[in-house]
This record gives C-alpha cells, structure tokens and sequence, in this order.
C-alpha cells in the first residue's frame, strides 16, 4: 500500500470510530429520554 492510501485509511477510520462513538451517545440520550418520559406519564396516573 502506498503512503497516502495508508492515510486516507487511517483517517477513514478514525472517523467512523468518532461517528460510532457520538451514534451511542446519541442512542444513550434518547434512551434516557424515553425512560424520563414513561415516568412521567406513570406518576401522572398516580
């Protein structure tokens, strides 16, 4: 492999090691939003 494929490579991957990473931040909030939600509407029942 030439130099610059093996950048191009190198920079592809951290780039989608970055966008996994803020994809499961991402994922975690709206999963805490849903959470916060269905209490809500559970203690709007109580």
């Amino acid at each position: 492999m030439s130099d610059i494929c093996k950048k191009i490579f190198a920079i592809a991957l951290i780039s989608f090691i970055g966008f996994g990473i803020a994809a499961c931040e991402t994922a975690n909030g709206f999963g805490r939003d849903v959470e916060d939600a269905g209490e809500a509407i559970q203690k709007g029942t109580d």
